[in-house]
């Protein structure tokens, strides 16, 4: 879209076909309101009647004209069939800038692309329930801890991940069910919702939950090789997974994003200045406070590669898509050689 203010503001303005079509996508979603995939000729003069200057005629004779199988309904095929008719183009053009004007964010223009294309594609539907549901797990397990009376073997007993215990495999993701004070369970509920959420209404929630689930379970693998003598419970692995999505995210969509360099630069700030602390508090000060750093780090890792691997790439390059490879060939190697160690640890590396 053009820079100054006082440019007109048309469809046409990025140049590309997919930005103008990401502009008519925008509108159909924004003017469906019962989300039924479909336009109501109710929900078609709202969208003309934007600015209070179309007649109602006019309204139901385009409606009739682009119901191309007289179904009462202008499907997304049909709308984008409409504002594409020559008949209406430039009638189009006009109510359609006003909406663009008004609702979309102005952008600034590289090249033949335009900013923010990224920002354009979070949507509240399918519902971002993943990290919702994992957090509502997560506080369900912790209440019952606290109301396991003395003496009775509490639930997280039976999740937290213990290496003495590697072959139960469950554990190995099940400890991210298990927290130590509210502190620690309110610290990783909040990083998990704040940055999970948003990632999943762009990326869908499956994607993002993998992305976690992937951090939890290289948290516990490398942490019990590694760092044998500390148990792990808490999802700081997911959480570090789903802070170093972002990362991933910024990488792989770097041209349609608002200020990718803040961003990397404030991701980088926040993770590297935390692992620095643990780092400096475990080996120089001599801290052991428990917590297992190995897996904070691990998870780190994963969420890149894994986010990489799973988060959507709006407009892949060549590099790029080398990068995709190299990140599931080094996700898959990495992972293969924690599992054959953690099998043989006891036979072999222990000794």
């Amino acid at each position: 879209m053009a820079t100054g203010r006082n440019e007109p503001v048309t469809p046409e303005s990025p140049g590309t076909v997919e930005v103008k079509n990401a502009y008519f996508n925008s509108i159909y979603e924004k003017f469906d309101k019962n989300h039924n995939g479909t336009l109501e000729e109710e929900e078609l003069r709202e969208m003309l009647k934007h600015d209070g200057k179309i007649q109602d005629m006019i309204v139901q004779s385009i409606f009739i004209d682009s119901d191309k199988n007289n179904d009462g309904h202008i499907s997304h095929d049909e709308f984008i069939a409409m504002v594409q008719n020559e008949k209406f183009r430039d009638k189009f053009d006009k109510y359609i800038n006003v909406y663009i004007k008004h609702v979309l964010p102005r952008r600034r223009k590289r090249g033949k692309y335009a900013d923010a294309n990224y920002e354009e594609q979070y949507k509240c539907w399918p519902l971002p329930f993943g990290m919702v549901l994992i957090s509502i797990l997560q506080i369900t397990c912790f209440v019952a801890d606290q109301y396991t009376e003395k003496g009775q073997e509490s639930i997280s007993s039976h999740l937290i991940y213990d290496p003495t215990k590697r072959l139960e495999m469950w554990r190995y993701l099940t400890y991210m069910f298990v927290h130590i004070g509210v502190e620690h369970l309110t610290v990783n509920l909040c990083v998990q919702l704040l940055l999970g959420i948003p990632l999943e209404m762009v990326h869908k929630w499956w994607r993002v939950v993998l992305v976690y689930l992937a951090g939890v379970l290289a948290g516990s693998l490398c942490s019990s090789v590694t760092d044998p003598d500390v148990n792990l419970a808490g999802g700081s692995g997911g959480v570090y997974a789903i802070l170093t999505a972002h990362i991933a995210t910024i990488l792989m969509n770097w041209r349609e994003m608002s200020f990718p360099c803040i961003q990397l630069f404030i991701y980088l700030t926040v993770i590297v200045g935390d692992l620095a602390m643990s780092i400096y508090q475990r080996c120089w000060l001599r801290r052991s406070n428990g917590v297992g750093y190995v897996a904070h780090l691990a998870g780190a890792l994963a969420g890149v590669l894994v986010g990489i691997w799973v988060l959507k790439n709006f407009r892949p390059t060549k590099k790029e898509t080398y990068l995709w490879w190299v990140a599931v060939f080094t996700f898959s190697v990495l992972m293969g050689a924690m599992i054959v160690l953690n099998f043989v640890y006891d036979t072999w590396l222990r000794k």
